[in-house]
């Protein structure tokens, strides 16, 4: 069944809303926590090693209970019922949204057009699992007999971004096996990478759901070129392993078949880490730490779908984007993870977050008239203090800010850490409390700056605090924000799941490319044919 296609700003609720945002938008933060001291206690959520506090909000309790109101009218719980249940929810597609089956437990039933796919998901699960220990192991070796050292994932978009991110905040658990990722176009990229590595024991596995993204096939080819300059074609079914829906074309690559992981239409590709798509974080990390990696993002399933809205984690970071979206008109939100494990978690949810719910078209195909997706931006602290911080601190903009950090090192570094979670802490504080300008004025002595040193607070934050950075917590961590995109949407009345927005660069991409050849640039405008002019002249000369 098709998900409720109503237009969120018709409804009593928002319109209850807009009132409300009438009434409170010019009360201070400050204010509101001067009048009640148990102001924080009232806005924190506690489940497992996490901590939610989105006390420093633009908010009241009437705020939050008109917010669950609106998601209660829009009837977001039937919404989430038809996301788990395997519904058509993707109605451009018409497909089915399951990413979150693949981390269900084994005896859970999911249906999908009546026949449960859990058992098909468990029989990868094992096979993802042999695999990863017998490369682990030595048990699989390459053509000369020589051990694995080195195993390059060619992917682009969720085949790279969601493996890479994962790989990279779970170095701490890593083994000894050198993973790497390739993605771009580029071929420098791949070129340097390839300058480094030895044939006989590498390993590479080509990630593309139908083994025909141009980017993705690019690389591959270029990396089976390199590799039979040393080799023989009797080798390659060694060296190449693929995760793909088309296995027939796979295995014209030169894949072995029994080398072939599937994946499945309803898991979309930005979602899809959680599939055989995560070969890479198997093999990194481990099958067991997988495992976990996978239990931590079913507990938060069981969370979001079962928990009351205004103790919900994801719904209620949901309404909070929308709050600040919709009614204060903020464009943009800020992601800052207090520690450098998870570098590559912002452009994880750029992908996950812009190219899902950047839509300007209804459920009803109707043009929206309200705002949709938020920008999303951010980086590593305390990096990001000396780089952009200035901007949120006293610029123009309000930009709402998840702060994550970990109450526990990996390393055991005390010092260090204290530090690093010194300045989580105190960035929260200063965004709520700014400066007072009659407190400046009575300690400075240099009257000029004294304007310069003031900004008023009130800037909103949510603040996320996991005790471990563990396999369990990231995969609940990821799972809070790709529910977090499927609240948005549904809330929004667009659909999240597709991304046809891109395709039209890529079909202009191989018309260029076909241009490029002939050197024919006249059926383009006028600027796109002179830039093709100028490049062609360039590298001829």
């Amino acid at each position: 069944m098709a998900l409720l296609a109503q237009n969120p700003t018709e409804t009593a609720s928002w319109k209850a809303l807009q009132n409300h945002f009438e009434e409170i938008k010019l009360q201070k933060m400050q204010n509101l926590f001067a009048d009640d001291e148990h102001r924080a206690e009232k806005f924190q959520i506690e489940w497992q090693d996490f901590f939610v506090d989105f006390s420093k909000n633009r908010i009241t309790g009437k705020t939050v209970k008109l917010l669950v109101d609106f998601a209660n009218e829009m009837n977001l719980a039937g919404g989430i019922k038809k996301y788990f249940d395997g519904d058509l929810i993707n109605q451009t597609e018409n497909r089915s949204v399951l990413h979150t089956a693949l981390r269900a437990p084994r005896g859970k039933s999911v249906l999908f057009e009546g026949l449960d796919i859990v058992p098909g998901i468990q029989e990868v699960k094992y096979r993802i699992k042999q695999f990863a220990s017998d490369l682990i192991s030595g048990n699989i070796k390459g053509y000369s007999g020589l051990e694995f050292t080195d195993i390059v994932n060619i992917g682009i978009g969720g085949s790279d971004l969601g493996p890479q991110m994962a790989v990279d905040a779970l170095h701490f658990y890593k083994n000894h096996l050198q993973m790497h990722f390739v993605s771009n176009i580029d071929g420098d990229h791949i070129h340097e990478l390839l300058s480094k590595l030895n044939p006989a024991t590498t390993l590479f596995i080509v990630v593309s759901k139908t083994f025909g993204t141009q980017e993705t096939l690019t690389n591959a080819t270029t990396a089976k070129d390199w590799f039979l300059e040393s080799t023989s074609v009797e080798a390659l079914p060694k060296h190449f392993v693929a995760v793909s829906t088309n296995e027939e074309a796979a295995m014209q690559f030169g894949v072995s078949q029994t080398n072939i992981f599937p994946m499945d239409n309803w898991v979309g590709g930005r979602f899809s880490l959680w599939s055989a798509v995560g070969l890479s974080i198997a093999i990194a990390v481990g099958p067991d730490n997988f495992e976990e990696f996978l239990e931590g993002a079913c507990e938060m399933d069981i969370h979001f779908a079962t928990t009351d809205f205004n103790q919900n984690i994801p719904v209620i970071l949901s309404l909070l984007s929308i709050w600040y979206n919709n009614f204060y008109g903020a464009e943009t939100e800020s992601i800052i993870p207090y520690s450098q494990y998870l570098d590559k978690f912002i452009p994880y949810l750029q992908q996950g977050i812009m190219e899902s719910n950047g839509k300007s078209i209804d459920r009803n195909g109707k043009s929206v008239e309200y705002q949709t997706g938020t920008i999303i931006w951010g980086g590593t602290g305390s990096n990001a203090q000396h780089a952009f911080f200035q901007l949120i601190h006293q610029g123009t903009k309000l930009i709402p800010v998840d702060f994550i950090g970990y109450s526990q090192p990996l390393h055991g570094n005390v010092e260090h850490h204290n530090i690093l979670m010194a300045n989580f802490f105190a960035q929260s504080e200063a965004l709520l409390n700014g400066r007072n300008l009659d407190d400046l004025k009575s300690s400075s002595e240099n009257w000029f700056a004294t304007p310069y040193k003031y900004f008023e607070g009130n800037k909103p934050t949510n603040t996320i605090l996991i005790k471990k950075l563990t396999p369990k917590s990231l995969g609940a961590l990821i799972a809070i924000y790709e529910h977090k995109i499927f609240v948005q949407g549904y809330l929004w009345n667009i659909f999240s799941f597709d991304q046809w927005g891109v395709e039209l660069g890529k079909e202009l991409a191989g018309n260029i490319l076909s241009d490029l050849e002939t050197r024919d640039f006249d059926n383009h405008d006028s600027s796109t044919s002179s830039l093709l002019k100028k490049f062609n002249s360039d590298r001829m000369s």
